[in-house]
């Protein structure tokens, strides 16, 4: 055999034992996977919270086109990107203040920064409310009884992320991709950056902006 030969025959085998090696370390890190525990006890942020938080860095409640107008400015158009995806959203509009807007992202680069750390899919959340304006809550309140106008929601600092969907996972993949968002609300709420409270009902994790 040439000496060519015998060094190309070093470089593949080199080659195929760097792939066993990190496929291995990828198999590891999900089979040590950590899940999360205790949402409800967790993020159980009150209302009052999220409302106090809202007041200081909000708009002021949008009861008319005219109210909106006059604030637009205050306020940043979200939509679906790298980091998140946005639902269709039917009981609110597409706006939050830049406070809010930029938390958004920064859960969102997170989450996919920690499932990329965890040897996971890449995925995205997907964002299912935001701004609600006098209408939208009317709307809402058909399907909902409990949607209040004294909700954070009204002052454009608070959102809603789904825990039990993410852009392109699949059904069995959920639990896991919970368990990592959970992780990242965590951390952004010991760093005071959120208050964040588990909506079990609404299969959700309601965000506000600190």
């Amino acid at each position: 055999m040439l000496k060519a030969d015998v060094r190309r025959m070093k470089y593949l085998l080199l080659g195929l034992l760097v792939v066993f090696v990190l496929g291995c370390e990828g198999k590891k890190k999900q089979g040590n996977f950590k899940y999360f525990r205790n949402y409800q006890r967790t993020f159980n942020d009150m209302n009052d919270r999220h409302l106090k938080a809202a007041k200081q860095w909000g708009i002021k409640p949008v009861h008319s086109e005219h109210d909106f107008h006059l604030q637009e400015e205050k306020l940043t158009e979200i939509s679906s990107c790298r980091l998140y995806v946005l639902d269709k959203l039917t009981h609110s509009v597409p706006y939050l203040v830049p406070r809010a807007a930029e938390l958004l992202a920064t859960i969102g680069r997170n989450f996919r920064d920690s499932l990329d750390k965890k040897g996971l899919p890449d995925r995205k959340i997907i964002v299912t409310s935001v701004l609600r304006t006098a209408g939208t809550i009317k709307q809402l309140q058909k399907k909902n009884i409990n949607a209040s106008v004294h909700s954070a929601h009204v002052y454009g600092t608070t959102f809603d992320v789904a825990y039990a969907r993410y852009k392109g996972a699949k059904k069995e993949e959920t639990d896991k991709l919970k368990s990592v968002l959970a992780e990242v609300l965590q951390d952004l709420r010991k760093q005071k950056k959120c208050y964040v409270r588990y909506e079990f009902k609404q299969g959700c994790f309601h965000v506000t902006a600190r």
